[in-house]
């Protein structure tokens, strides 16, 4: 009981009352709608309240399993439910007020079916479109003055791949599948592989050795990764044989050309703070930073890198959120951008975090390829 007094489950349990008043008020004609209406919210509510608040240990049971899927379906069901009724109340305006009598009379008539229907039928496809496998995003980097040897120079970008819950081994699998047929001279995982710790999910994102072969892969600290314990994190990925870089870099060659490769952590990684310099770096020919938050963007134009990768924002995953998100991230939310001389590349995530839902977005594996500008 004193766990559901804590600020942050009152102020969960206060939000998601109000998110429910509205559909409610809308939707539901009777007491048993309105019951009905509830239980996505009363499964919403059931994560942050009973497990965000609470030390748990050990492996979960399928009661635990099956709470967390059906929490995380239920958000995505109730973002669906809320923008759905807000349109059918602004239709309900519009032709009230125009007049179009027989078009508000059908309105009024097949909204709430409507509203209902629709909203099912985008978490569908939406989880099939998640869950499906990630597609390949190219992307082609311009440099000027590029080394003639660095021209064509394949990067291979996953980041966001939330291993856990939902992304399982065969998702990972048939990543690995798709990133090794891409012949990359370079693997770029930045942050959030896991959800979970080492003991649980090791085996699950084993397949990713398969990307490390030759010290061509390189690992930079997401915050969920973070969350799942850093420290176990970071010496289980070098002894898969992917290089962790903790603000620091490391030197790649080709023939005559020198390609430098930076890292660095993610803000919620409490041993360090994250920084980056050149200044005792050797000359590079093209310099790559590798930070998880695009928010980290400044610090890799000041230091002097060509390129930053990052991910976290997944592109807000699923309408409404691909808009929020724009408010947060602006001007570096997916795709490319500047930040002063310095590109920057926002992947919308390879997996997918809680609700299995892609709508508006699509999981990727980024490749990059330098050219000759």
């Amino acid at each position: 009981m004193k766990r559901l007094l804590q600020p942050f489950v009152l102020v969960v349990t206060a939000l998601l009352a109000a998110a429910y008043a509205y559909p409610a008020a809308r939707l539901a004609t009777g007491p048993w709608e309105r019951v009905a209406l509830a239980i996505p919210f009363f499964l919403i509510w059931i994560v942050p309240a009973l497990y965000w608040t609470a030390e748990r240990d050990g492996e979960e049971s399928w009661l635990d399993q099956a709470a967390h899927q059906a929490s995380y379906l239920s958000m995505a069901w109730v973002s669906f439910i809320l923008v759905l009724t807000l349109i059918r109340d602004l239709l309900l305006f519009a032709t009230a007020a125009l007049p179009l009598e027989r078009a508000h009379g059908v309105i009024t008539e097949a909204g709430v079916p409507a509203v209902s229907i629709l909203s099912l039928a985008a978490v569908a496809l939406g989880a099939i479109v998640a869950l499906r496998g990630p597609g390949v995003e190219e992307v082609e980097i311009r440099v000027p003055r590029l080394h003639p040897e660095l021209h064509g120079f394949r990067i291979v970008q996953i980041s966001d791949l939330h291993v856990g819950r939902s992304i399982r081994r065969g998702y990972v699998e048939r990543t690995v599948e798709r990133a090794r047929s891409l012949a990359p001279d370079l693997v770029a995982l930045t942050g959030d592989m896991v959800d979970g710790p080492v003991e649980r999910l090791g085996p699950h994102v084993a397949p990713l050795a398969g990307l490390a072969e030759g010290g061509r892969a390189f690992f930079v600290l997401g915050n969920h990764d973070c969350y799942s314990g850093a420290d176990a994190w970071i010496a289980h990925w070098r002894e898969m044989g992917v290089r962790v870089l903790l603000n620091e870099h490391a030197v790649l060659r080709r023939g005559a050309a020198t390609l430098l490769v930076g890292g660095v952590v993610d803000p919620a990684y409490r041993a360090r703070r994250p920084e980056i310099s050149l200044e005792e770096a050797p000359r590079a020919d093209f310099r790559l930073l590798l930070a998880h938050n695009p928010k980290l963007a400044p610090l890799g134009a000041r230091a002097g890198f060509d390129l930053q990768l990052s991910g976290h924002t997944h592109a807000g995953q699923f309408f409404p959120w691909t808009l929020a998100v724009r408010l947060v991230h602006a001007p570096h939310v997916a795709g490319i951008s500047r930040e002063a001389s310095m590109w920057v590349y926002v992947s919308a995530g390879t997996g997918s975090w809680g609700p299995p839902v892609r709508f508006g977005t699509s999981p990727e594996i980024t490749l990059v390829r330098l050219v000759s500008a």
